[in-house]
């Protein structure tokens, strides 16, 4: 795909009224400008608190390779203040140039007014998924999504009165010519009709996706791209297992074939560098990212600057280089134990249980054969057995549906404990048929 044929993007189509509604804060405004600022600027403006007052004087961390990071009086009076609704300066470029190196955007080089690549630091991918959400969704808005899909999403969602119409996948995620079918009820003509009903937002986790641990081929993201073209979608790329991809090279993103501006991406650092840290990124068309931060700067004000200055100054010690050699090494140990799953599966359930090998992420995905229902077989038995897992029901639209299927995760637990739950799992499932 060339930038030759690039469509051009009514942005405003796609922003709700409480979105399109928000300004600046001239408070927000004033910090942002005082970081800016020369240190022989005297601020009678900001309320910011003065950090003499703080109890914290400094803080060392010692990094695993046997570095470390150590936050002087000044830092530290830094890391403790206020700053940035975007993020601070410094940890935004870098998050720039990651993206640029790995994914190279084609709308790099577009105005901002095209779409032009833009970046903000949230609180996990899942403030960036939420404030998304906000902004795109009115009551009675339709949204595309592969199901079952990740709880957290439905969660968002469902109290927002948008209407779900769900798009089949399989092991290699969304089937595009499933996606053409829920959309031929409508004309591509109709995404230029304000009162049209036609869906404008696509949602997906395109590798280890939760809960069925699915990676959507290069190919078919091809295909699902050209259709979010046609139809005027917007595709929310959400992507924490990305960095959790077994096999090399890594599959190529939707952020990495959008000639329009049309994908919203959120990464996380939550799986390879700290979940309570709370450090995640949302990566799009500056016009969308530009009022998410809007939304920011009137809720959660900015992730906490202490530990986008951890996280950078980790960063700045690897360099790029270095920070991908620790994703290898994440890799290496989620691939074992993946392995070890898979070995402890075909040990005990080869003949109880249908599975899917994920190529990414933490999961399995187990349809149980001969049982209609695993929700109190999971909620109740399973808890007598001492093995916990997530009962299927939990990632359905409609949860009111009785469903096969377990999700298994490979994360946390030794290869033993692996392989001693899905022995458990394995006899509980012979007690109930």
């Amino acid at each position: 795909m060339s930038a030759i044929f690039k469509s051009v993007m009514n942005y405003s189509r796609f922003i709700n009224s409480v979105s399109a509604a928000r300004r600046t804060s001239p408070i927000r405004a004033l910090t942002e400008l005082l970081e800016r600022s020369p240190p022989t600027m005297i601020s009678l403006a900001g309320g910011l608190p003065n950090p003499d007052m703080f109890p914290f004087e400094s803080a060392s961390f010692t990094i695993k390779d046997g570095r470390s990071i150590t936050f002087g009086l000044e830092t530290m009076k830094r890391a403790l203040q206020y700053s940035s609704s975007s993020g601070i300066p410094e940890l935004v470029s870098w998050m720039k140039d990651l993206q640029t190196s790995i994914h190279n955007p084609p709308t790099l080089k577009c105005s901002p007014e095209q779409g032009q690549m833009d970046l903000c630091v949230t609180n996990g991918s899942q403030e960036g998924l939420s404030k998304v959400f906000e902004m795109l969704i009115s009551p009675g808005d339709s949204i595309l999504l592969d199901c079952p899909t990740y709880s957290g999403t439905l969660a968002l969602l469902r109290p927002m009165g948008c209407k779900f119409l769900t798009v089949s996948s399989d092991q290699y995620g969304i089937i595009p010519q499933s996606l053409s079918d829920v959309l031929s009820r409508w004309s591509p003509e109709d995404a230029k009709n304000p009162d049209s009903d036609i869906p404008k937002v696509l949602y997906t986790i395109p590798n280890g996706g939760n809960p069925t641990g699915a990676s959507i081929t290069p190919e078919r993201k091809v295909e699902i791209y050209q259709i979010a073209r046609k139809y005027d979608l917007l595709i929310i790329e959400d992507d924490p297992y990305f960095f959790l991809q077994f096999e090399k090279p890594w599959a190529p993103s939707f952020l990495s074939m959008d000639v329009d501006g049309r994908v919203l991406r959120m990464d996380s650092f939550s799986k390879i560098l700290s979940a309570g840290l709370r450090i995640g990124f949302l990566t799009g068309p500056k016009p969308l990212i530009s009022r998410v931060i809007l939304h920011i700067q009137a809720s959660t004000m900015h992730a906490s600057t202490f530990t986008q200055l951890m996280v950078f100054n980790l960063l700045q010690q690897w360099g790029q280089s270095g920070f991908l050699e620790h994703v290898d090494r994440v890799i290496d140990f989620y691939r074992k134990q993946k392995d070890a799953m898979q070995l402890s599966a075909e040990r005990w359930l080869k003949d109880l249980v249908d599975w899917n090998v994920p190529s990414a992420g933490m999961f399995y995905w187990m349809k149980l054969k001969g049982i209609s229902d695993s929700h109190q077989l999971i909620t109740e038995k399973a808890l007598q057995k001492e093995v916990l897992l997530v009962p299927g029901q939990a990632f359905m639209v409609d949860s009111s549906m009785p469903c096969p299927y377990v999700r298994a995760a490979f994360s946390l637990s030794t290869p033993e404990q692996i392989d001693q739950g899905l022995q458990r799992l394995a006899a509980l499932i012979k007690e109930s048929l």
